[in-house]
């Protein structure tokens, strides 16, 4: 009788900790699927700033720093391999974009151009789909940060190599820049 309550709790323990290791493999499946979402809209972003920079070339001659910080800053971007590195790459982008805007602030005839502004409106779209998957990504990202921290997951988690993972934030520079109140000049 002793040796069958044995095997029984050895069994039970044995099914808590497959259950816990699943659940770990599913949330960082889910993080990873998370993150492709972003990709689409990534890839989407990518293929629209060569138009841009293309369309804003011809207003903006002397901002050729400009225009080259956007270029290599997506070229970054689409050479990142893992998701950590894409996550500062496009940091650097989402930055380098909005020099560009604000340089364009200085051309009227540019923002009142047709082609220009079409392409503002498809960026705009896919920065707002770029924000709804980068909530996403970062709910599953927490997720699985929890089950990687709390017991008793935490105690499978280090047993498998299961880490916590990044946030896709603003970065640094990107948030002291939010932080700041807008300037206005009347």
């Amino acid at each position: 009788m002793t040796i069958i309550i044995i095997i029984a709790v050895i069994i039970l323990i044995a099914i808590f900790l497959i259950s816990l290791y699943n659940r770990l493999v599913k949330l960082r499946n889910n993080r990873e699927n998370a993150f492709a979402d972003i990709d689409v809209q990534l890839r989407q972003r990518h293929d629209l700033i060569p138009q841009l920079v293309d369309t804003v070339k011809g207003y903006m001659k002397h901002e050729e720093k400009v225009l080259t910080a956007v270029t290599e800053a997506r070229a970054n971007a689409m050479k990142a391999g893992n998701i950590d590195d894409k996550i500062k790459a496009e940091n650097q982008l989402t930055a380098a974009l909005g020099g560009l805007q604000v340089a364009v602030e200085a051309y009227p005839d540019l923002k009142a151009s047709q082609n220009f502004m079409q392409l503002q409106e498809e960026i705009s779209d896919v920065e707002n789909k770029l924000a709804a998957a980068r909530r996403f990504f970062n709910s599953a990202t927490k997720e699985l940060n929890n089950a990687v921290e709390v017991f008793p997951s935490n105690i499978v988690a280090g047993m498998f190599g299961f880490k916590r993972e990044i946030m896709f934030d603003l970065g640094g520079d990107r948030r002291e820049q939010m932080e700041e109140p807008p300037k206005t000049n009347f």
